[in-house]
């Protein structure tokens, strides 16, 4: 199935400079901001800059650079917002059953208290 990117997403306009942020940490390939409606006291977005819908699409298509600078980037993050020693969250949603709400590769770092189990059992 082909990933059919659509460059009218929130994170698009915002990639463009259509929609302000609140910006973390700008790379050549990756942009982080801090989430508008927070699920946790730090909650961090990141995404490549590249049209990427999922992050099976990224790892298919991106390039190393990218994909170095994306994985990086979420690293650099974690550091800043000093995460490391009590842990955090990485989340990225794919498609209609995780609930993906921008078709934009997107993770989110969700950390500053106990998130809980991740899922209950079914």
């Amino acid at each position: 199935m082909p990933f059919e990117y659509d460059d009218q997403n929130i994170f698009a306009k915002i990639l463009r400079g259509e929609i302000p942020n609140d910006t973390v940490l700008e790379t050549e390939h990756s942009l982080a901001f801090r989430d508008i409606r927070p699920q946790a006291p730090i909650h961090v977005l990141v995404i490549p800059r590249g049209r990427y819908v999922s992050f099976d699409h990224f790892a298919q298509e991106a390039s190393e650079a990218e994909i170095v600078d994306f994985v990086r980037a979420v690293g650099e993050v974690c550091r800043m917002a000093g995460v490391e020693a009590d842990g955090f969250r990485l989340i990225a949603n794919a498609g209609k059953h995780g609930v993906q709400d921008v078709p934009h590769l997107h993770v989110h770092i969700l950390a500053g208290r106990s998130l809980g189990r991740m899922l209950s059992p079914a």
